[in-house]
């Protein structure tokens, strides 16, 4: 279908993420940038407790930010991936996104503030991600959580370390997960599908950009073969949580979250999928101004729920 007219008159607004300009950038100032995007800020859900603490990591503290929809304990929880190419994006530029999910969910919300590339590479990113996750599992009474219920989910680069975690936690032998939510995932170390092709410019995430991500997040591009930073390269998918895949139609990446979706489906992980037409690589996040955001929030919340 055509690009939705709210997407459209969202893009005219951010000339300033050209690939020009992106690529010409310093991560430290695109991150900059990003927190100053229209929908980083703004009007957000209030929720009964916020709070930033520090949980154990593999080379150090990990910033977290919990999100409470109520003051009751013994709530299921979601452990948070932001997205941002695992270069960019912050605790902050998700804030709103957590807020959201956790009203909608019903669940305390874990934001994870895992190291960037180019300054820590991987397997930096989804090793912090695994530890957080792990602590919730373990230790979440003491924030409120039923540590026996248990989901991670995460946007774009964060899609991709919720499919990495579920991989370490089966391979790993633990924690337990209930769910995984994937939303417009980065699955695969490869630029060659379709989408790629059809949406390489103009839809807010690029090709090109793209390769900028990855050429910033791997020390060698042969590492892309590494099941734990490409899943959709995982020898199996067997015996992962039940997922809820999020796609976007004019995405780069639309094909490559779809091929994920498809082969956890065949190997005989619960799985739902749904493609939002007309939309673009990044919209889950634009509640305040993507009327199909709302909608896609309060989908994606009810597969979590069911899960949880």
């Amino acid at each position: 279908m055509p690009l939705d007219p709210q997407a459209r008159a969202m893009l005219d607004q951010i000339p300033l993420l050209s690939d020009e300009i992106v690529l010409a950038l310093a991560p430290p100032m695109l991150r900059q940038a990003m927190a100053a995007m229209p929908g980083a800020a703004g009007p957000v859900e209030a929720v009964a407790r916020v709070e930033n603490r520090t949980l154990p990591g593999p080379a150090g503290e990990i910033p977290v930010r919990i999100y409470a929809p109520s003051e009751a304990r013994g709530l299921p929880a979601l452990v948070y991936f932001h997205g941002g190419g695992f270069v960019i994006g912050s605790l902050d530029t998700h804030d709103g996104t957590c807020r959201s999910l956790a009203n909608a969910i019903g669940c305390i919300v874990v934001s994870v503030d895992y190291r960037l590339a180019p300054e820590h590479k991987f397997p930096a990113a989804p090793e912090d991600c695994y530890a957080a996750t792990r602590w919730v599992a373990e230790k979440g009474a003491e924030i409120g959580v039923d540590t026996a219920r248990i989901a991670i989910g995460g946007d774009s680069a964060g899609g991709n370390l919720t499919a990495v975690v579920a991989l370490m936690a089966r391979d790993r032998r633990g924690p337990a997960l209930r769910h995984q939510l994937l939303i417009y995932p980065v699955a695969n170390h490869a630029f060659d599908t379709a989408s790629y092709e059809e949406n390489q410019q103009g839809y807010l995430l690029s090709r090109e950009m793209m390769r900028w991500f990855w050429n910033h997040y791997l020390v060698r591009p042969e590492e892309g073969a590494n099941a734990y930073a490409s899943p959709l390269r995982a020898a199996s998918l067997a015996g992962l949580p039940p997922a809820h895949v999020i796609t976007a139609e004019y995405d780069p990446l639309r094909d490559e979250g779809e091929a994920l979706a498809a082969r956890l489906q065949r190997e005989g992980v619960p799985t739902t999928h749904v493609r939002y037409d007309g939309m673009i690589h990044g919209f889950f996040s634009m509640t305040q101004m993507l009327d199909v955001a709302k909608r896609a929030v309060a989908d994606a919340a009810t597969a979590v729920r069911a899960s949880l």
